[in-house]
């Protein structure tokens, strides 16, 4: 990757099927809406089974973030596996078409393409029920330092945290980005994945992380409290930059003895809340790329949120970066 590199994801190379349900479908699979559940090849088959008609693009959290990087002009490249199959390679070309460097080997044997089965219950919240497939190999040998050296942030998809191979790609990722003093940013992804890696993720937050994106409840659940003043208190001790998103209460920006109130930007509707927090991190990055205020930062983030949360989908319709520069913000 070359050296002007901006912003460096690492994440799950997915490609999302969107369908539209009633909240009868999720009482009835046990699901807890608005979360992120991983299921076997077999599951997503017989889920798949179950949605009405469904529409397919290319996800995966961290992967949202760097295509709306790329949408406000920044130099993005993209680190995550996939197979060479078919949705492998569409996955591949949705993410160059951005201007995104990918480079990754795609895998030749083993499972096929990561797959998430995002379910839109009438009030736009999304529950994803998400098959890692190819994307849970990404391994340290996929982890380039040259790539990792030549970005002025690194940024951290916290669902790779649950497979052990990807999760030796995230340290090798972070050591190499700490040696070269560049940026780390992390997102806690989804409160199951806070659960399951609490102790882990504190750790790496306190030694490696230099920017902290949650939202209201991954946050809490990192701490174990119910108080969103309690737990934002805690991780001003642990992280040095903090970015908190609050959905229509707007974000919180936690700095040393700064703290940013930030309103949410308005919409007329929400259509589908998919990719919300991830787009919110890409406004945000590409404030601070652009060295922009802190709030002006969230700002972006919210501008760029708001769009993503009027369509279905996670990926932007609208010219983000126009959008910005009208709004003053780029």
């Amino acid at each position: 990757m070359p050296a002007k590199t901006e912003v460096l994801g690492i994440g799950n190379a997915i490609v999302d099927v969107l369908a539209r349900v009633d909240d009868t479908l999720l009482d009835k699979r046990g699901l807890t809406k608005g979360t992120m559940q991983l299921i076997d090849e077999p599951q997503a088959e017989a889920l798949y089974g179950e949605l009405g008609p469904a529409v397919e693009m290319s996800g995966g959290s961290g992967a949202n973030t760097i295509a709306g990087l790329a949408g406000l002009g920044i130099a993005t490249g993209f680190i995550g596996k996939v197979r060479n199959d078919q949705l492998g390679k569409v996955f591949t070309h949705d993410i160059r078409a951005t201007g995104t460097r990918f480079d990754t080997t795609p895998a030749s044997e083993g499972p096929a393409t990561a797959r998430c089965l995002v379910m839109i219950t009438p009030d736009g919240e999304r529950t994803m029920n998400t098959f890692l497939g190819a994307s849970a190999g990404l391994g340290p040998e996929d982890i380039a330092e040259a790539a990792i050296a030549g970005a002025d942030t690194i940024y951290l998809e916290g669902y790779l945290w649950d497979p052990p191979h990807a999760k030796a790609a995230f340290k090798k990722a972070a050591q190499i980005a700490r040696d070269n003093d560049r940026q780390v940013a992390l997102t806690l992804s989804d409160t199951f994945c806070v659960e399951r890696h609490r102790e882990s993720f504190l750790e790496l937050i306190r030694s490696d992380v230099d920017i902290l994106f949650a939202n209201e409840r991954e946050i809490m659940a990192l701490y174990e409290t119910d108080d969103f003043d309690e737990a934002a208190s805690h991780v001003r001790k642990d992280a040095e930059l903090a970015v908190l998103t609050r959905s229509e209460k707007g974000s919180l920006v936690l700095r040393d003895g700064e703290a940013h109130a930030v309103k949410a930007h308005r919409v007329e509707r929400v259509v589908d809340a998919t990719g919300a927090g991830d787009l919110f991190a890409a406004g945000f990055l590409a404030g601070l790329a652009r060295g922009k205020s802190l709030v002006q930062c969230a700002e972006l983030g919210a501008l760029a949120a708001a769009e993503i949360i009027s369509h279905v989908g996670a990926r932007a319709e609208a010219d983000l970066k126009v959008t910005a520069d009208k709004a003053g913000l780029l």
